[in-house]
């Protein structure tokens, strides 16, 4: 007997056989030698073929179905390679930033070597920095006012923005409107109150993708403020009264 006595059909009129498809893949999942011991039932099996035609046997099915999981395969690999290739690429370019910027000579023109640095080396299309509540800046370019609504705005930027809503006020900054950019606000200590925003566009809406994550952006932000640390404002020192 093919199958367990417990299905319901009469064994000696064969009149009552009600057994479902679920029944007979639970039967061939409990019994793997099944094939083995009826291996003409195998070679005679026909399923139909998943890219239409004729139907053809189970062994060829099973060929299609390797071959398409082997395609696949290739494909996560060639997916994991290219990514591969893309992170060494951009580990190249920001090594390229950081060096400029630990070798910019003057600390008033740090704020240019952030902006112009990040655009050359990074392709981008364009770049937009404000600062604020650091010394050595004159109150234009990169040291021009901000209203209040832009320094709450990035007081409240926790993590960088990334996206293709443009509308923020901080866009306006950039020659064009871009199709996609980053927003990262930049601070001399971590929660402490911001010192400037960083503005990247870009003419590519899948170039700021926030699918792609933020941690590349985070780490630009970081060697920004770190570097933007140099035109903090110097403490004074009291020193004692000695005269009284």
């Amino acid at each position: 007997m093919l199958f367990p006595r417990r299905w319901p059909f009469n064994v000696d009129t064969m009149t009552d056989i009600s057994f479902t498809p679920q029944d007979v893949a639970d039967f061939l999942s409990r019994d793997p030698n099944f094939f083995l011991d009826h291996p003409e039932i195998f070679a005679s099996l026909r399923v139909p073929n998943p890219h239409g035609g004729q139907a053809i046997s189970l062994s060829e099915r099973q060929i299609l179905t390797l071959r398409e999981r082997t395609r696949e395969l290739e494909w996560q690999l060639s997916e994991l390679v290219r990514n591969a290739r893309s992170n060494e690429s951009i580990a190249q370019s920001l090594n390229q930033w950081t060096e400029r910027l630990l070798g910019e000579a003057h600390a008033e023109h740090i704020p240019g070597a952030i902006a112009l640095g990040l655009a050359e080396t990074f392709a981008l299309d364009s770049v937009a920095l404000r600062v604020w509540g650091l010394s050595g800046l004159p109150e234009t370019g990169y040291g021009e006012p901000v209203s209040d609504d832009i320094r709450t705005f990035a007081d409240s930027l926790k993590v960088p923005f990334c996206g293709r809503n443009t509308e923020f006020d901080a866009a306006a900054w950039l020659p064009e409107k871009p199709a996609s950019l980053a927003l990262i606000a930049l601070r001399l200590e971590p929660d402490a109150t911001s010192v400037g925003l960083l503005v990247l566009g870009s003419n590519d809406p899948a170039r700021f993708d926030p699918e792609k994550g933020v941690a590349f952006l985070t780490t630009i932000g970081r060697l920004a403020q770190s570097a933007l640390a140099r035109l903090r404002a110097p403490v004074m020192a009291v020193l004692p009264d000695v005269a009284g």
